[in-house]
């Protein structure tokens, strides 16, 4: 059986909830889906917290994207009338030729984006929570937060639902091929006519547009109860922090907010599937997550509380991928994030919807587009 809507957004976390916000408040028919029911923990849009901030060391063109996706955290912050974020500022701590330290500088000086440098020697007496390497400095970001993941997906759905989306989970969107006058997509044992179709999903993102040169890497989360001086890691007195270690590895941690210290690798992870990932955690997981507790914030290493996979789908150049399908106008590509999308989840929305209802967005997204690998 057919019928006909506007748009099917496919995957319904952080960017596919949004799409389908920002349409179904345009008056879109908007029909939204998802093999899952949002929030979960089997893709990549959950860990109960994440950090948004400003000065980015990925490239400067972030900026600007971040500063508007801050403004449409608040706004829908006081339409859901539920806090979505934290002010806690950042580090972002390494050598100080190291990427993370270069760009991160980089970006703030280029955007003028609040900030001072503290070397090895004065972290410590700052933010008692951490120990750094002698030759390490850190970048303090006053102005940076944590968003809250899962809060955000439902708020998103559900704010979406009333503005008349319909929304279907439990199956997936498996197959879709050009139709006159937009697309026919199959979901589950049925087909639907859209005039447009958004693809959201994430790791899963192989299986709608097998030529994109994206490979899913397995991530770990922890969360850790301090065995001592806990009142350092309260997110007003720990900010979110990420290291670049000498081998050029990075990990992040994030303050205790009641569930304990938040702390994961940065990459680095092995390939898998999102249907096919291992998700127990190992032995030498553990021992790896330990050591760096032990190394670098050292009151920290209490009792283990939780562990999670997540998955990151990375592009060969770990940007983003936004824009129209290289062969089908009527289709867009909205994954993958390369591990650092979340944050900008509410302005993707946006520009999609703004490039779906105009045919323009405020910001240029070319960097981003599936065609920069050509027929792919």
């Amino acid at each position: 059986m057919k019928r006909s809507v506007d748009v099917v957004v496919a995957g319904l976390g952080a960017m596919g909830g949004s799409v389908a916000l920002h349409l179904a408040r345009r008056g879109w028919r908007v029909l939204g889906v998802d093999r899952h029911r949002p929030p979960h923990t089997y893709g990549s849009s959950h860990g109960r917290t994440r950090l948004i901030r400003e000065a980015y060391y990925e490239h400067p063109l972030y900026v600007p994207l971040v500063r508007r996706a801050y403004e449409l955290w608040r706004a829908m912050e006081r339409d859901f009338g539920t806090p979505l974020l934290r002010r806690t500022g950042s580090l972002m701590v390494g050598r100080a030729e190291s990427e993370l330290v270069r760009g991160t500088l980089a970006s703030a000086q280029q955007h003028a984006v609040d900030h001072d440098v503290l070397p090895a020697e004065r972290l410590p007496k700052v933010f008692p929570a951490f120990q750094p390497l002698e030759d390490m400095v850190a970048v303090h970001e006053p102005g940076s937060s944590l968003l809250y993941p899962e809060t955000i997906v439902s708020a998103q759905l559900e704010l979406a639902a009333r503005s008349g989306a319909t929304l279907e989970f439990g199956q997936p969107v498996t197959a879709w091929e050009p139709a006159l006058g937009g697309v026919d997509v199959r979901i589950g044992d049925r087909q639907v006519i859209a005039s447009h179709l958004v693809l959201a999903t994430g790791a899963w993102i192989g299986d709608l547009v097998p030529t994109l040169p994206v490979v899913v890497e397995r991530q770990l989360q922890q969360w850790w109860e301090p065995a001592r001086h806990a009142e350092v890691f309260a997110a007003g007195r720990m900010p979110v922090s990420m290291w670049q270690l000498n081998d050029d590895r990075i990990f992040y941690t994030m303050p205790d907010l009641g569930e304990g210290v938040k702390i994961g690798w940065h990459h680095s992870g092995s390939t898998v599937t999102a249907d096919t990932v291992d998700r127990t955690v190992s032995h030498a997981e553990n021992a790896s997550i330990s050591d760096l507790l032990r190394r670098f914030l050292p009151h920290a290493k209490g009792e283990r509380l939780g562990s999670e996979v997540c998955l990151y789908t990375n592009t060969p150049d770990a940007h983003f991928i936004v824009g129209s399908h290289p062969a089908e106008g009527a289709v867009t590509v909205l994954s993958a994030c390369s591990g650092h999308g979340f944050k900008f989840a509410s302005v993707m929305g946006e520009v999609v919807a703004d490039r779906l209802t105009t045919g323009s967005a405020a910001f240029d997204l070319t960097p981003f587009s599936p065609a920069r690998w050509g027929s792919a």
